[in-house]
């Protein structure tokens, strides 16, 4: 199957992924996820960072703190959790992997935490503050990412 928007679903990101200077003293392979800022990025080292746009929390929905990936899915299923649940009764109980699903092509976990660095089928939202807490990429950008990091890849979400 080939790689381009109709196979991921949604379109191209309103914020193209770029390498850009990144000065900084976390290793390279560190997830950054400025929250301000909407980008994600991704340390290459000598000064350098891949960078992404994402979509991050609404407001009362964000958070910071340092995590690391403890599981990766591809095309994963999605069961609401019970807190969205009682917002948003509307919300299917489960989902099955798939174009239609909101968790995308791509899912990595977030320790302990509720909360996953995962794909989009709405790529409008790249760059907007819309979900409960988790990171939205378009399907492109979060299976790049994917493919770059593994179980274990430390997460630093700033606020």
């Amino acid at each position: 199957m080939g790689g381009g928007p109709n196979f991921f679903g949604g379109g191209a990101s309103p914020i193209p992924r770029t390498t850009v200077m990144y000065p900084t003293n976390y290793s390279p392979g560190t997830i950054v996820i400025s929250t301000p800022e909407r980008r994600l990025y991704l340390v290459l080292g000598n000064g350098r960072a891949l960078r992404y746009g994402i979509g991050v929390g609404r407001d009362g929905f964000r958070w910071g703190g340092t995590h690391r990936i403890t599981a990766k899915k591809e095309w994963p299923s999605w069961t609401p959790p019970s807190q969205m649940l009682r917002r948003r009764p509307d919300l299917p109980r489960h989902m099955e992997g798939g174009v239609e699903n909101p968790l995308g092509a791509r899912a990595m976990y977030l320790g302990s935490t509720l909360y996953r660095i995962h794909g989009s089928n709405e790529p409008e939202t790249i760059g907007q503050a819309v979900s409960s807490g988790c990171f939205r990429m378009t399907n492109e950008d979060v299976t790049d990412l994917y493919n770059r990091v593994s179980v274990g890849t430390t997460v630093v979400v700033k606020n």
